[in-house]
């Protein structure tokens, strides 16, 4: 047994597995966060129909967070602040095209792919925003998500961090840190 450790072709075959797994484990979280962020928006989508057309009013986020978190006790995110943070995503975002539709504005610069084709996906049901930031939005988790629509409230800052956050693998710590330098720079790069 110790003679296949010391085999170098071994080690080599081995790491190659390795970088395999870790590979998949990244696509998965990838597909599970996509997945997940498509589930938020149509529960955001839902939460401002039903308060528009029912006039339930803020009290049903609070009875929503009792009758989910008592049907999926195992699942996080139905509390009655974070159905708020849905709320507010969906607007955000949803907001984004009704103020500007000029979906050529939101693509990368030429020349330069940030989702590849294998990864791209069509825009969420019934979403009005541009294709490109739904795919943007879902690569990057839920708390990056709220804390970039909590810090800027121009949409077009918003994306071109969610960019940022993608090609530069920023944490929420890196992000909050360099959130205001990235939004100046796109200024810089637009004026």
């Amino acid at each position: 047994m110790s003679d296949i450790i010391k085999s170098v072709e071994y080690r080599q075959w081995i790491v190659s597995i390795k970088r395999r797994i870790q590979a998949s484990q990244i696509k998965a979280a990838i597909a599970v966060n996509r997945e997940l962020l498509e589930l938020v928006w149509f529960m955001g989508q839902q939460i401002i129909e039903r308060q528009e057309s029912a006039k339930w009013g803020d009290g049903f986020l609070v009875q929503m967070s009792d009758d989910l978190l008592k049907e999926f006790p195992e699942m996080k995110g139905f509390s009655h602040r974070n159905l708020k943070s849905i709320r507010q995503w969906f607007r955000f975002w949803n907001s984004a095209l009704e103020i500007g539709k000029q979906p050529a504005a939101q693509l990368p610069p030429k020349g330069k792919q940030l989702v590849s084709q294998t990864e791209t996906k069509q825009p969420l049901p019934n979403s009005p925003i541009t294709p490109i930031a739904p795919q943007l939005v879902s690569q990057i988790p839920w708390g990056h998500n709220i804390l970039i629509i909590r810090k800027l409230s121009d949409p077009k800052d918003a994306l071109f961090n969610v960019q940022g956050t993608i090609e530069n693998n920023w944490s929420r710590v890196a992000f909050e840190g360099r959130y205001c330098e990235y939004a100046r720079l796109l200024r810089c790069h637009v004026a």
